[in-house]
Parts: C-alpha cells; structure tokens; sequence
C-alpha cells in the first residue's frame, strides 16, 4: 500500500505496518534466540525498506517482549519482578538479593548493563512506584507466533491487514500529524503521549487503543534509553507517531480538503 501521508508530510521515510504473523516472513531480520537488542532496532531496518520480525523466543529484551505483545516477560529479568522495580528506580546494590544476582550475572553482561542494574535508571522515584506502573501496564498476548514489522508499501491488502501503523515524524511533521488525528473528531485529546518504553509505545498501547470504542494515536520514541540505541539509525529528532489501522485509514482519507494543502502547512514546509 502506498500511504499518500508520506508525500503530504514530506516524510523522509515510510510508514511501517505492524502485522500479526503465524509464519517469519522468508528473509525477515530479527534477532537469535537469547540474544540482546533494541525492538527499535527493528523498526529503523523498517524504515528503510527490510522485514523485520520477533517471536517470544526472540524479542530482544524483556521489555521488547512486553512492548509487542508478548505478555508480563518482567518476571524473566534477572532477579525477577523485585529486581526489576530497582533496577528502574534506584538501583539493585540498596539490597543483599540484588548485589547477589549482580555478582551473578557480571560476567555475561555489558558494563552499563550492569551500571543501571546496580545503580538503577531513575525512571521512577521508588520501586513502589514502579510497581504502580506494572499494574496499569496493558500487558497483551499477541495470538500468532510472530509480530512483523513490514513497510506499508510492502504490505499487500488483500492478503494481510496491519494491526498498527508507526510513523517516524520529526517536529514538524509530529505537529501536523496531532492536528490531523483531531481533524474529524470531536474534542482534543485523540492523541496521546503515555509514559512507557518506546517499544510499547507503537505495540501495546496501540493494540488496547485498536480494542476501545474511539481509538487514539500514540506518540511515543520519548523513551530516552531507546534514543540513546538508535543514535545514527534514525534522525536524532525523530518521535513515533503509532496509529490503529482504523484510524490511518481515516486519517488518509482526510487530507484532501484539509490544512495539508493550504497556506500555512505549506510556508512552514518550505522553511525547513
């Protein structure tokens, strides 16, 4: 399918569809089977016209794995939930069962792995807020074996129907694509800017958005650790803009006749 967003936009690059597959795509990138990566890693080879997928044996990180909907894999990190809830807090060395697990898995991971572990990453004040966090996180179990990340011209609709729609806007372009997720709908928050990784941010809240009565765009990549990952594979101002395919539907159908083609839109194009 090609998107007519990406020539109103100027987009440097093409929207990526999110599909639901039984079957790896012949020749997809993923990762090996107990292997560390980045989701977004996944989405940049998107973005730049490769197939990509993740299954539950190969999603990256456990927080990948959450992201696109491969249920709670937090209990799977090292020292488990517990853990966990330190490591994005204030850091596992306050406690004899993290400074444990630290000395436990020191030899088999990277140094700054093992920094935020011991240290934490400050995402949240206190493990208990953390715990908060998880029990309003909306884990979801995708129904098929792979999660596929195809760019949207790629993607043939009349034998596959993308889940979610993910795409990289810079500022301005984030801009027009917030005005337009409003154009046709009544009030003004149909977009909306959660706080969780950037993975889940164009999988998981996208899907519980794609399963409510009036669904909502999702603006994520504000996920500072994924930035830091996709230094020198996407523009360093890039954000995600991850929308229902319900709602890119609509939002495609709405750009003739809309501020896409008039004055203002097109003087601050021509700025850039």
């Amino acid at each position: 399918m090609k998107s007519k967003l990406v020539e109103a936009l100027s987009l440097e690059s093409e929207p990526v569809a999110i599909l639901w597959k039984d079957e790896k795509p012949e020749g997809a990138r993923g990762f090996s089977r107990g292997k560390w990566g980045c989701v977004m890693w996944l989405l940049a080879a998107a973005t730049k016209g490769e197939v990509a997928a993740a299954s539950p044996d190969t999603y990256g990180c456990w927080g990948g794995g959450v992201g696109l909907g491969f249920g709670n894999q937090y209990p799977r990190f090292p020292g488990g939930i517990g853990c966990f809830e330190r490591f994005l807090s204030i850091g596992n060395e306050t406690w004899e069962t993290g400074r444990k697990v630290a000395r436990e898995i020191a030899p088999h991971v990277s140094s700054h792995f093992l920094e935020d572990f011991l240290k934490g990453e400050g995402y949240k004040k206190t493990p208990e807020l953390v715990a908060d966090f998880l029990s309003e996180m909306p884990f979801f179990q995708v129904p098929t074996r792979y999660v596929v990340l195809k760019p949207l011209s790629k993607v043939d609709l009349g034998e596959e129907e993308p889940k979610v729609v993910v795409i990289v806007a810079r500022p301005h372009q984030l801009s027009a694509l917030v005005i337009l997720a409003n154009y046709r709908r009544k009030g003004f928050e149909n977009v909306i800017i959660p706080y969780a990784a950037a993975c889940q941010t164009m999988g998981i809240f996208p899907y519980r958005e794609a399963n409510s009565p009036n669904p909502r765009a999702v603006v994520g990549l504000t996920d500072i650790s994924a930035r830091l990952y996709l230094s020198g594979k996407l523009p360093q101002d890039s954000f995600t803009f991850s929308v229902p395919w319900s709602m890119f539907r609509e939002m495609e159908s709405d750009i003739e006749g809309s501020f896409l083609e008039k004055r203002t839109w097109r003087r601050l194009l021509g700025s850039t």
